[in-house]
């Protein structure tokens, strides 16, 4: 190479690392919808009325972490891996919903559009969105008709500040497959075995006694904050490896589990329990390392609440990162 390209380079890459220069795309991977041409597909699913409440702002997520999202790691140092050169990493784009009012129906694009994913054998990493999203996604990567699980249920790591298993509930302010049933009905539709997942980070603004009660039902580990500070993260992940071993897993991660302090904006604060700090986030993440991760979401980023700094987007894309890293680690081996 000669120093003049060299040079050339060096810029690119430079050039490449400021967020606000250039066309966005999540970690600058090309654009390219086709699922067929990547191992690894991110994907933005733009949906707030899961949710049910005045929070609604969710679908801005995804174009906020593209925004902010080539500042983040290009490399994993802990790994010593180089994700993007080590297997075909592509941003897919948004999945469409024209009919973005409707709940019921969107979380039915949202299947559709990932059996399509799924069809093609690429593993999908996404950014929400509200968490009824990962009821959508889930539909169409687990149970008898998954390419991804050979026709196997998914196993969830499920890190959040609520269960989201709201199954006393026939509907949330009219949403039916809203953010607050998706853990109860993909284990009854089959896609989902709660046996062999983990609930944890769970700290939510209870408002009855048995509010754990249907996750326990349903066969969910659930692992409280209090039951996390008593047992340590050492415990925790001895847990989720225990559980999840030899199964496909799916990650789902509400960033309402993080501390209100550095996830400020999120559309359901929990204040009155310490959330995750980003590094015990991490190594709960890290648990399932060299499993059969099958894919992975990040939701309920809020940016009309977030910081001038774009903290909280930025946390999405480092959870995001994390999750890459994991899958193109077992993918080219």
């Amino acid at each position: 190479m000669t120093e003049e390209n060299e040079k050339h380079n060096i810029e690119s890459v430079f050039m490449n690392s400021l967020y606000w220069w250039g066309v966005p795309t999540l970690f600058r991977a090309e654009h390219n919808p086709d699922p067929h041409d990547c191992d690894i597909a991110l994907v933005g699913v733009p949906h707030s009325t899961g949710n049910g409440t005045t929070e609604r702002d969710q679908h801005l997520g995804p174009r906020a972490v593209r925004d902010v999202s080539a500042i983040g790691r290009r490399v994993h140092l802990d790994f010593q891996l180089d994700p993007w050169n080590s297997c075909r990493i592509n941003d897919l784009g948004d999945v469409p919903l024209p009919q973005g009012n409707n709940n019921e129906q969107s979380i039915q694009d949202i299947t559709d559009y990932f059996m399509r994913i799924d069809q093609a054998r690429a593993r999908p990493v996404s950014i929400g969105g509200d968490h009824s999203i990962t009821g959508g996604i889930v539909q169409a990567l687990g149970g008898k008709s998954s390419r991804l699980t050979n026709g196997e249920k998914a196993v969830l790591l499920h890190l959040d500040a609520h269960t989201d298993v709201f199954s006393n509930m026939p509907h949330f302010l009219g949403a039916k497959k809203s953010a607050a049933h998706w853990g109860h009905y993909l284990v009854e539709q089959g896609h989902v075995d709660a046996e062999h997942s983990v609930q944890i980070g769970i700290r939510g603004n209870t408002r009855t006694l048995d509010w754990l009660e249907p996750s326990y039902d349903l066969g969910y580990e659930v692992i409280t904050m209090k039951r996390y500070s008593e047992i340590g993260t050492q415990a925790c992940t001895s847990i989720i490896k225990e559980r999840l071993q030899g199964r496909p897993v799916y990650i789902t991660f509400d960033l309402d589990c993080l501390d209100p302090t550095i996830a400020p904006a999120v559309s359901n604060l929990e204040p009155g329990c310490n959330g995750f700090t980003v590094n015990q986030a991490i190594q709960l993440l890290h648990s399932v390392r060299g499993l059969n991760i099958i894919g992975g979401d990040v939701v309920c980023l809020m940016p009309t609440k977030d910081q001038p700094s774009k903290i909280t987007a930025m946390v999405a894309m480092s959870i995001m990162f994390e999750m890459i890293c994991m899958i193109a680690e077992s993918v080219q081996d």
